[in-house]
């Protein structure tokens, strides 16, 4: 059962792994992970690489290679316990894999590990995994228009993700929030998105740390009447972000979304419904009286 679970979770998924697949960050990203797997296992190629197998053949793995891999592997397996997205499930996977063919291409030759991590170099500063183009009812803000945003209508709660495009985590997060905004949006409680990357000044002022060695992106954040109420992940008096996994079931239990919900939608009814719904029956308006056909004869 240990195994059909996770089997039956990725058959789920295919159709949509694969069409991520097809984008041509990640056609290069699969070439760039398995480029020392090629470069192994290539007649021709493998034929003039050095290996410290004992029976001299350098088309194979030899033992520290896979002591290298299934170390890697063991690693990509614990950090994709915690992952939340099958982007993320797959972006760890891209990582480590690049980062088993650095090791192995610097042990088989210096000159192969220092050209292959220039490419890997100007990949990352050449190419960005695509954004979520999904269907989301979010408000983007900037430096300008978040606080009148916040502070415009004291009865309209928001939940306000403060992210940045260069963060994995972020991108990952990205579909998560979009359906949450769609389950939940309403004209009492409305969700927002700000690029702290961009806006320093936001940052700054909402107190999240865009430093890539901290745990703040992304951070939600729940103001009321303009105020914030709380946010997640927590940040300790030291300033260091308490580990909190960004799940749509850790979300709505720690925000009260469904509390929440409902009570905006009471607060922002229209106005006919509120009657409609009031214990009084609506007054029936009084009719003119007619006059008697005897006095229409006078």
């Amino acid at each position: 059962m240990a195994l059909l679970t996770p089997l039956l979770a990725f058959l789920y998924h295919l159709p949509q792994v694969y069409k991520w697949l097809l984008k041509p960050y990640y056609v290069a990203s699969l070439f760039m992970s398995v480029a020392f797997l090629a470069v192994r296992k290539t007649p021709g190629i493998c034929d003039h690489l050095a290996s410290q197998r004992e029976d001299g053949n350098s088309c194979d793995f030899d033992w520290r290679e896979v002591e290298i891999l299934m170390f890697l592997s063991a690693i990509v397996m614990m950090k994709n316990r915690r992952a939340i997205t099958v982007e993320q499930h797959v972006g760890n996977i891209i990582l480590f894999s690049k980062v088993a063919n650095v090791l192995l291409f610097f042990r088989l030759d210096v000159r192969m590990g220092l050209l292959y991590l220039t490419l890997c170099i100007v990949f990352l500063m050449t190419c960005k995994p695509p954004l979520y183009m999904g269907p989301e009812y979010i408000k983007y803000f900037s430096d300008r228009t978040i606080g009148d945003e916040l502070d415009g209508d004291g009865r309209v709660t928001w939940i306000v993700e403060f992210f940045a495009n260069w963060s994995p985590e972020c991108q990952s997060f990205a579909s998560v929030y979009a359906d949450l905004s769609l389950k939940y949006n309403c004209a009492g409680l409305k969700f927002g998105k700000v690029d702290v990357g961009r806006y320093g000044d936001v940052s700054k002022t909402y107190k999240v740390s865009t430093s890539p060695l901290s745990k703040q992106l992304p951070s939600l954040v729940l103001f009321q009447g303009g105020k914030e109420v709380m946010r997640r992940p927590q940040v300790d008096k030291k300033g260091r972000a308490v580990s909190w996994s960004f799940t749509e079931e850790n979300i709505i239990r720690e925000f009260n979304l469904n509390e929440l919900y409902l009570k905006a939608k009471k607060l922002h009814k229209p106005r006919g419904e509120r009657i409609g719904q009031s214990q009084f029956p609506p007054v029936p308006e009084e009719e003119e009286p007619q006059e008697s056909e005897s006095k229409k004869d006078k």
